[in-house]
């Protein structure tokens, strides 16, 4: 067992690193409790899919993070240049579509995930500037992420059995 995975807080729950994410599940049902530093989170499929839906599934919590980061991408943006931005509302959808279907991707077989993004801005902007944020939505570290190669490198550490 590694280092990381003998920290907990008092009530023994487990506590994350820096930078580090724990997802702990039973393999009784599908709920994942999600520690991200102090913070605590749920996940779950909905009932239709065989979970609790105690909380998000993994699809919209990656959802959740494309948008979070694009939010916070634009509203720093906004300030650093000083533009009037309000506010920013990030609507996500994911889908699978036919790969033959999508004029823009490479590969014209089998399906391909694809991520619809729709973004509102208030405040008294010009229009060269909610071209800009549009264009700078995709210069958030999330999209970037998503739109690149990503490897994933998967270890099994030792081995918990109840005493």
């Amino acid at each position: 067992m590694n280092q990381s995975s003998q920290r907990s807080t008092r009530d023994g729950d487990p506590m994350a690193a820096p930078r580090e994410v724990l997802v702990r599940g039973s393999a009784a049902g599908l709920s994942q409790e999600i520690f991200a530093g102090p913070h605590r989170l749920q996940a779950d499929e909905p009932t239709s899919a065989g979970g609790s839906d105690t909380g998000p599934n993994p699809y919209d919590l990656l959802l959740a993070s494309l948008g979070s980061c694009t939010s916070m991408t634009l509203a720093l943006y906004a300030r650093r240049k000083g533009w009037p931005l309000e506010e920013v509302l990030v609507r996500l959808r994911h889908s699978r579509v036919h790969a033959a279907d999508c004029a823009d991707c490479e590969s014209r077989e089998g399906y391909i995930n694809r991520i619809d993004r729709e973004i509102t801005l208030s405040g008294p902007l010009s229009d060269e500037q909610r071209s800009r944020l549009v264009e700078i939505a995709a210069r958030c570290p999330v999209h970037k992420m998503l739109t690149s190669r990503i490897d994933i490198e998967t270890k099994l550490i030792g081995r918990e059995d109840p005493d």
